[in-house]
């Protein structure tokens, strides 16, 4: 189904060719003053200099024939060249009927689906995640859901951090506490215990203490490079001991995510990347891509239109060990191995916008991915607190995320026992999803690219650009679509009616953008361009809610067609925020 937007244009490009110019100025545009028009076309302007005419006597010959268009009304033609009008409202009541029978809302979703790994989250293991894993979970879920909505098959992959020097770390500080462990006995031929010989509150003491520790005590950091190179190699006791790691962590790390609603199809990470490392460096060596510089291994990525020097990418280190360019690049071969996807898109804080340039060009060079294979890195900006400083707790540490997330949960609590009486278990239930959704759109209203402040008292207020100010837009329209279905009977059977007013006229106008906003916010990975629709649709609804007596209308089908445009509405906000990762609650 074409957009609005399209419609028109079409048929204002008729109205150029009738009146002798040539249809391609007929594009059409939402106005920039919608005191004046609703829709304008500034094609005249462009057409001047073609056909050697005034702009605005252009823009009276098509007006002219724009005259008995149903689908155009209050036209006119504006110095110096502007064609300003109206959409009918037996058109606009027409498309948005259409649109409520259409699957997706008539959303033209991708003609031929991509299989698309979107890389996001990566948490170290070991460690409790905290505030600066919120963006790249909640940022990835919205992109990911967004790609699916728009047909295509996606893979969300957590890809662990699991493989690094933390994991030497905390091998060297546990063999300080723990000496005795069979995982350190050389000679243990046995077979190890079941058990893992700590819990996940001891891990999150141990490796912030040995990071701490191995930042001014030089041998102790060489041991823990040493217990890093020890686990890479594969040496036994190093691997079972990392196993418990594993077995502990990631209970913990799924409890969180599945809090946030965030949720992996693939839970890899760079020990799943292992098996290609030897392989692939061994074919860029044949390929004469990599070469030795100062002991390490690397691929010259530079190219001619560089504006600025670029590095090499180093593939191993001096001592032959891998880095994160090197797990990630044998996680591509991996991928293209397991799963051969057409795009591959990676969601990160955008300080490691070089890393990725780096890695995508090594991977594009010496063939790991191929030719046609998309490689896209949208990069985020920082979470900060109301000083304009990276976000801490009020001690001025890094706040854990399940700390957050609590205190969120119980302002919300706080705020709907402050509205109305509700029992406690109730009340913590809705508390959580409102939350939740106050920390999602409270993100993703932003532009991902852009730094911004994470002010809870703004994100969890019920008025303004916010979360719980749509969610309870939403439980308003469920109650009014619930009443009326008690009263009066099924909310199925009515269509869209034209509107009586300007308020649900506007409302209309706002649910036909629905297509356009979503397929642009697909092609830019741009949620917020979702919530900016939300928002919108919110408003014109509230304003709609506030001017008309919607439930005690005695034009029976004035409001039965108020029903289906509410119906529509609630439909479509429903499907936007899912698309961001929450949801809405029946009452609030």
């Amino acid at each position: 189904m074409k957009t609005m937007i399209e419609e028109l244009t079409i048929r204002m490009s008729e109205a150029f060719d009738k009146a002798g110019y040539d249809g391609k100025y007929g594009k059409v545009t939402v106005s920039n003053r919608p005191d004046l028009c609703e829709f304008q076309c500034n094609g005249a302007m462009a057409a001047a200099k073609e056909y050697k005419k005034a702009p605005i006597m252009i823009a009276n010959d098509v007006a002219a024939k724009l005259g008995d268009e149903q689908v155009f009304t209050d036209v006119s033609a504006v110095a110096p060249g502007f064609l300003n009008f109206r959409v009918s409202k037996g058109f606009l009541a027409g498309y948005l009927d259409k649109m409520a029978g259409e699957e997706k809302y008539g959303l033209d979703t991708i003609g031929t689906p991509q299989k698309i790994v979107i890389d996001y989250g990566g948490p170290n293991v070991a460690k409790p995640l905290h505030v600066g894993h919120l963006r790249s979970a909640i940022i990835g879920e919205a992109v990911k859901r967004i790609c699916r909505y728009m047909g295509n098959e996606v893979i969300g992959d957590i890809h662990l951090g699991d493989w690094g020097l933390q994991m030497g770390l905390i091998m060297t500080e546990l063999r300080r506490r723990k000496p005795d462990l069979p995982y350190f006995d050389p000679g243990f031929k046995g077979e190890y215990p079941e058990e893992p010989p700590f819990t996940m509150s001891e891990l999150e003491d141990i490796y912030p203490a040995a990071s701490a520790r191995s930042k001014e005590d030089e041998e102790y950091k060489n041991e823990a490079m040493n217990d890093t190179f020890l686990i890479q190699q594969g040496e036994r006791g190093h691997v079972a001991l990392w196993q418990h790691i594993m077995n502990v962590s990631l209970p913990d790390l799924k409890k969180n995510y599945e809090r946030l609603n965030v949720s992996f199809d693939l839970w890899k990470g760079e020990s799943d990347a292992r098996p290609y490392i030897n392989g692939m460096v061994e074919d860029m060596k044949k390929g004469g891509y990599a070469y030795e510089s100062e002991g390490a291994l690397v691929v010259d990525i530079s190219k001619e239109t560089d504006t600025k020097e670029v590095p090499p990418c180093m593939i191993l280190k001096s001592d032959g060990a891998s880095l994160y360019t090197t797990t990630d690049l044998a996680t591509l071969v991996d991928r293209r191995t397991s799963i051969n996807p057409d795009k591959l898109i990676y969601i990160a804080d955008k300080r490691q916008e070089m890393h990725f340039m780096q890695v995508f060009r090594c991977a594009e060079k010496t063939g790991v991915v191929d030719k046609d294979t998309e490689l896209d890195f949208l990069g985020f900006g920082t979470m900060n607190g109301k000083d304009g400083k990276p976000f801490k707790t009020r001690e001025g540490g890094v706040m854990r995320l399940e700390a957050l997330l609590d205190e969120i949960d119980e302002e919300m609590y706080k705020k709907i026992c402050d509205n109305h009486e509700v029992e406690e278990a109730e009340g913590r239930e809705t508390a959580k999803t409102v939350a939740l959704a106050a920390v999602k759109y409270g993100d993703l209203s932003n532009q991902a690219t852009k730094d911004y402040i994470f002010d809870i008292d703004k994100f969890t207020s019920f008025e303004g650009n916010t979360g719980p100010y749509i969610l309870y837009t939403i439980v308003r329209i469920k109650s009014i679509l619930g009443k009326y279905s008690e009263a009066k009977g099924s909310i199925e059977a009515a269509g869209i009616r034209e509107a009586v007013n300007e308020t649900d006229k506007a409302l209309m106008l706002e649910l036909t953008r629905f297509g356009q906003v979503v397929s642009g916010a697909y092609e830019e990975l741009a949620p917020h361009k979702i919530c900016s629709f939300v928002y919108d649709v919110a408003n014109a609804f509230n304003r709609f809610y506030h001017e008309n007596r919607i439930l005690t209308e005695e034009d029976k089908e004035r409001q039965a067609g108020w029903i289906a445009l509410l119906k529509i509405t609630k439909e479509v906000l429903e499907t936007c925020i899912d698309m961001l990762g929450f949801y809405a609650p029946d009452r609030m």
